[in-house]
């Protein structure tokens, strides 16, 4: 009968380790469970910036330190600080030019933002300016957000004269959804220098008159409740994204979790007393005797 019984258990001490071993490997792994749910609110406001991408936005009346460069790379520099210094905001932006396109839509990823905003360049979209059709696409991404602060911050250096839709119903539509428009002309006023190329290759300058319809960004503004900014040279331009950055903010909810129960001992004790079993049990009745 003894010897019958060892024959059938003969296995149970390479088990017994074989369940030590893999309860204390568990163990080492830190399993843990959620003992509570958290809910942290912080401050945000969802914006979405509206560049104009018309070939107008290369004329060459800005300068960074002591260099001239074009209104588009100064602006994307600006945005970018601009970007920089909000927290907890979700942000989208829509380039436009003859016709408007969504670059990105709202997201807290700046990062990718910014990705995004390094692919958009002069001339990738048919030359024009649809004010309108840049401010209603902002509104669409606008349309469903929750927060007490909906922001379009409109940059432009034009003239409506494309698109379907008049940049004053664009501006009503967003009223109606409580969506503020800021408004930003870009460049100096009369002539500025344009870039060509001549029958060489080189790049000269040629002076254009290139027209801003302030009245009709003012107008936008006021139906809004927004606000009307002429930047002309890139130091104003940068206090005006800082004066925008001091808007009203309002409560996002963030959920987290951060409190947890370690769950290691529940593995590691059994995996100790099996282990010290298995040792036992191996020097006792599963001895073997030379």
């Amino acid at each position: 009968m003894k010897s019958t019984f060892r024959q059938h258990m003969k296995t149970l001490p390479l088990f017994l380790r074989g369940l030590a071993i893999a309860l204390i490997i568990l163990a080492f792994a830190r399993p843990q469970t959620v003992l509570e749910g958290t809910k942290t609110v912080s401050e945000g406001v969802d914006i979405v910036l509206v560049l104009d991408t018309s070939t107008s936005m290369l004329a060459e009346d800005f300068r960074m330190g002591t260099a001239r460069v074009n209104r588009y790379d100064v602006v994307r520099e600006v945005v970018k600080e601009f970007i920089k210094k909000r927290k907890d905001d979700r942000i989208g932006m829509v380039a436009f030019a003859a016709r408007a396109y969504t670059v990105c839509p709202l997201t807290t990823d700046y990062a990718w933002l910014n990705e995004n905003l390094d692919r958009v360049k002069v001339g990738m979209i048919e030359d024009g300016t649809a004010i309108g059709s840049a401010i209603a696409s902002a509104v669409n991404r606008l349309r469903t957000s929750k927060t007490k602060s909906k922001i379009i911050i409109l940059l432009t250096d034009g003239v409506n004269n494309a698109g379907t839709i008049s940049p004053l119903v664009a501006a009503e539509a967003a009223a109606a959804l409580k969506i503020k428009v800021y408004a930003i002309a870009v460049g100096t006023k009369g002539l500025s220098p344009y870039p060509f190329k001549d029958a060489y290759g080189r790049t000269v300058y040629q002076n254009i008159p290139i027209e801003i319809d302030e009245e009709v960004l003012k107008r936008i503004a006021d139906v809004t409740g927004g606000k009307y900014y002429l930047a002309t040279d890139t130091e104003t331009l940068r206090k005006i994204y800082e004066d925008i950055n001091r808007l009203e903010k309002s409560n996002i909810e963030h959920f987290g979790y951060r409190e947890y129960d370690e769950l290691f001992p529940y593995f590691l004790l059994p995996g100790i007393a099996i282990l010290l079993l298995e040792i036992l049990i191996s020097n006792t009745i599963f001895l073997k005797v030379p």
